[in-house]
């Protein structure tokens, strides 16, 4: 802070007449101690007069001196002390305003030498009759807390603060929940909201009463909270509803927050959904009717809504439409919200929009709007045609800008559409020596390239970019070479100079290390193998999606949840950009009931496509893990056959682990055991996170995990350590084909960077009806990390236990009928030693891991448990264990029955499969026992 110091006289005169025996003159000396401090000039050395002002009848003197005392106490914390007793008398005045403002300054004085004298004031003000005194309280515990955290523990306060929720005052309430939450907010795993159904009605009947701000915390705290059911989910949602009115627009967000996450748990066939929805349309539009700064923010927060759930706004088109006075900021964000509402109901409408703001004079609102029509395209297939139409009416304006822009977002309708409007190309080769931009270069020498065969003069078109290319800029650089590549494949007699001129420009006269790369690659591709080179370069391309500019959907999610605050502008989540957010727990939406999946409708049914048509392959993004390496536009041939099965995540147009895994793993391998599994031991260490991946091996990228079984789903817990110097980002993970087909149920979620020396935890839950391959040993694990450093590769063992499902307890009957029919020379037996168990507790033990008793019987001493497992690929297990009173050693039979299953996933393993069960029952037995 900027001070100027007083000089002494001025100083002497201040310190006089606050020492004055009139009251009115002491007042004016405050006030004039308080303007001097207020412009920055330092007078701390008045902190002793100041304080003795305090004793005082005055409201208004009072609250100038705790001003002062509020600055100043921290920089003089020794003097600080001598406001204590005032402030304990203070918090016994009859009058409610001055107990209310000692306890608010109390909270404000940031000096740990005189917060535990504070403690006992602030008890009774927590407990005060007068309810404008409690709610200031309950602020100040908040405050203290910040302070000490563990003193407000000690002292009992967060009791009491959950006392106040209950409180007859509203205003309390809210006071009380806003401290809550931020004091849970500093410790996430606190549990200090514990709501339940009683103290939600309690806040929802605060809800009507309190003031806009109470509202918010109200509201911000609802949405923390999980209904049981969809019923207490609708009860919650008409009691918010009426929040949409208010004229806070702040009020407005939380309100739509909490709906939109407890709409998840409503059935969509219920009447109550689609009234929802429609009530959620006008409150939305009507904050588009504020300030632009507001306009802003309501339009980056009805971005995610409409990337959610399109169908709330669908009918509201007119509403987004750009006015001639709105800033540019807002006018973006219409126009793209503009396309993601665009469906074939309104698109004439939308496109007669575009082609005006393509008229306008703002440059980058122009070439916004020219991007738009070219997503519209992609977007509503029916359009496609009138778009390029609307595009190639802005190309004849020959306005240099516009031209160019419609290139580009031309050679993206040729991707989604290939072989439908090639017959544009000869307008825009008109357009060539126009081109100087270096993405409208690029597109344009990608068209000539692709469409080769239907130019004749491709080669003379190309070689004129040639002429230039060391100025060329480095996308257009590898686009060229690219492009004549191709073009030398389909035209080889002609263009054999060409194409040598472009490989020795690209290999030897360049220090770009990816043109270079890129040269050489093409270089030895074309002369070892053409007709490689040719399946390669000229491959069939996965067709583009309008969907690649959605955000990714579990950040959806959680930005969802935190609609109405920065998160929801920036379209980050909180631990991207608040400092210290290690403990900041990521929010999820909740799980629709009777429904396993909360994916919002589909987009592209509401743009008019057919539900039930095959999404299109999606292009990768520039940042996918070895996505169109190198932008060589890559692509797997073509085949006649069938497929190859592919995991329910792809990383871009190639597989990690192609063929090169095994020679690339370098970590040991346990010893085996003779089944043909890595045994594991018995003890809880096995659930310890192992180092999978040192440091050293991965550039300074640590990875050690676990896996275990949570409600059904696997998990791979993964612990990632950057002991590198650089941040790393854009994690991705992919399995190589496995004994049991598991590959990632979804992305691996690592949403904010890792720092150097970071440790963050992830949990990736994983499927099993990814591809299968015989492991050797069965539950090894192959897998390949990706960030923006470099690929990964390492293996690893997971517990055959985690395969075991909870549908495995099978019929008395069946079980019987099924033991009987497996051969004899099927049955294993073995024994387990050193288990100090009866058969119930064992029988209680296995079947925490999903091990069923299906029946018991006692013969000669000897109690018989049948059991039956089920592994996820469909095998069956069955099982007895002999447990004789008295002996730690068991006796384990089990029969194998996979050759009942069929299927062809069943029976990739079965060669193994007599060895693997037993010892998966044993491995099981000895842990859990």
């Amino acid at each position: 802070m900027l001070c100027f110091h007083v000089c002494a006289g001025e100083i002497f005169e201040l310190k006089a007449e606050l020492n004055s025996d009139k009251k009115e003159k002491k007042k004016e000396a405050v006030k004039k101690v308080i303007a001097s401090m207020t412009v920055g000039k330092d007078v701390s050395a008045l902190f002793p007069d100041v304080v003795n002002c305090m004793q005082t009848d005055n409201l208004e003197l009072k609250k100038l001196v705790y001003l002062y005392l509020m600055n100043y106490a921290k920089s003089q914390p020794d003097m600080a002390i001598m406001a204590v007793n005032t402030f304990v008398k203070d918090c016994e005045d009859p009058n409610p305003l001055i107990r209310a403002l000692a306890v608010r300054t109390m909270g404000c004085i940031r000096v740990d030498k005189i917060t535990e004298y504070l403690c006992e004031p602030l008890r009774k003000c927590l407990k005060d009759e007068d309810p404008y005194v409690r709610k200031t309280a309950a602020v100040c515990v908040a405050k203290l807390h910040d302070i000490n955290a563990q003193l407000v523990e000690d002292q009992g306060f967060l009791d009491t603060l959950k006392d106040l929720i209950s409180d007859s005052n509203p205003m309390v309430v809210a006071n009380a929940v806003a401290a809550l939450s931020e004091i849970a907010e500093s410790h996430p795993n606190s549990n200090l909201l514990d709501l339940n159904p009683q103290s939600i009605n309690k806040l929802l009947t605060a809800l009507n009463e309190c003031t806009e701000w109470g509202q918010i915390f109200i509201l911000d705290c609802l949405a923390n909270y999980a209904p049981r059911d969809d019923r207490e989910s609708q009860s919650i949602c008409e009691r918010v509803t009426p929040r949409l009115s208010h004229a806070n627009s702040a009020v407005v967000l939380s309100a739509v927050k909490v709906l939109m996450k407890f709409m998840e748990m409503l059935p969509k066939d219920l009447d109550y959904y689609g009234t929802l929805l429609k009530k959620l349309a006008p409150p939305l539009v009507t904050l588009l009717s504020a300030e632009p700064e507001l306009q802003y923010v309501a339009l980056r927060n009805i971005n995610l809504i409409v990337q959610k759930r399109p169908e709330i706004l669908k009918h509201e088109m007119k509403v987004f439409f750009v006015k001639y006075n709105d800033p540019i900021y807002v006018k973006l964000e219409k126009l793209d919200i503009m396309i993601r509402l665009a469906s074939q109901a309104n698109i004439a409408q939308v496109l007669a929009e575009l082609k005006e703001y393509a008229t306008e004079v703002d440059v980058d609102f122009v070439r916004k709007a020219v991007r738009a029509i070219g997503r519209c395209a992609i977007k509503v297939e029916q359009s496609a045609e009138r778009c390029v139409s609307t595009l190639l009416d802005l190309i004849q304006t020959k306005v240099n800008y516009v031209v160019q822009e419609a290139i580009v977002v031309i050679k993206d309708i040729f991707r989604k559409y290939p072989n439908k409007y090639e017959s544009v190309i000869a307008t825009l080769c008109e357009n060539l020596d126009s081109l100087d931009e270096p993405e409208a270069r690029a597109a344009m020498i990608w068209i000539v390239g692709e469409y080769a065969e239907r130019i004749d003069n491709a080669d003379e078109l190309l070689e004129s970019f040639l002429e230039g290319f060391h100025d060329e800029s480095t996308q257009v650089q590898l686009q060229l070479l690219t492009a004549i590549v191709k073009l030398f494949l389909k035209k080889p007699t002609e263009t054999q100079e060409l194409v040598q001129q472009v490989l020795s420009l690209a290999t030897q006269d360049s220090d770009n290390p990816d043109l270079r790369d890129r040269g050489y690659i093409y270089w030895r591709l074309l002369s070892t193998d053409p007709v490689a080179a040719k399946e390669v370069v000229l491959a069939e391309k996965p067709l583009i999606s309008e969907e690649t500019d959605l955000i990714e959907p579990t950040l959806l999610e959680e930005l969802i949840c935190h609609i109405g605050t920065l998160a929801s502008v920036y379209h980050k989540p909180p631990s991207a950009f608040v400092e210290g957010s290690r403990g900041v727990m990521h929010k999820r939406l909740p799980a629709r009931t009777g429904s396993l999946s909360t994916e919002s409708p589909d987009v592209g049914t509401i743009a008019g496509g057919s539900g039930t048509e095959t999404a299109p392959s999606i292009i990768p993004s520039q940042g996918d893990l070895l996505g169109d390496l190198l932008n060589l536009d890559l692509a797997p041939p073509t085949t006649t056959g069938p497929p190859p099965p592919t995991s329910g995540m792809q990383m871009g147009g190639m597989d990690l682990l192609g063929g090169g895994l095994d020679s690339l793993v370098g970590s040991p391998m346990p010893p085996r055991h003779a089944s043909g599994l890595v045994p594991w031991h018995s003890s809880v260490d096995d659930l310890c996170p192992q180092v999978w991946l040192p440091a050293m091996k991965a550039k300074g990228l640590e990875i050690s995990g676990t896996f275990a079984r949570r409600a059904g789903v696997i998990q791979m817990e993964l612990t990632l350590t950057n002991k590198a110097m650089s941040v790393m980002t854009d994690f991705a993970i992919q399995f190589n084909r496995n004994s049991f087909g598991l590959a990632p149920a979804g992305p691996l979620q690592v949403l904010s960077p890792l720092s150097p020396n970071q440790t963050i935890e992830v949990s990736l839950p994983l499927s099993t009806v990814g591809p299968v391959m015989k492991m050797e040993p069965l539950n090894n694990l192959q897998v390949a990390v990706k960030n923006n450093i470099d690929v990964f590769y390492f293996s690893c063992q997971y517990p055959i236990s985690m395969l075991f499902v909870e549908d495995g307890k099978m019929e008395r009957q069946v079980f019987l009928a099924t033991w009987k029919d497996i051969p004899n020379e099927n049955e294993s037996q073995f024994q387990i030693k050193d288990c100090h168990l009866n058969s119930d507790a064992a029988s209680n033990k296995l079947q925490a891991s999903n091990i069923f008793t299906i029946a018991k019987r006692t013969v000669e001493g000897q109690d018989m448990l049948y059991m039956s497992i089920k592994l996820s690929n469909g095998i069956w297990v069955l099982a007895e264990l002999r447990v004789q009173t008295g002996n730690p050693n068991y006796t384990v039979s089990t029969e194998d029955g996979w050759g009942t299953t069929g299927g062809a996933v069943d029976r990739c393993c079965c060669g193994a499969a007599h060895r693997l069960l037993p010892f998966s029952m044993s491995t099981l037995v000895l842990f859990d026992l």
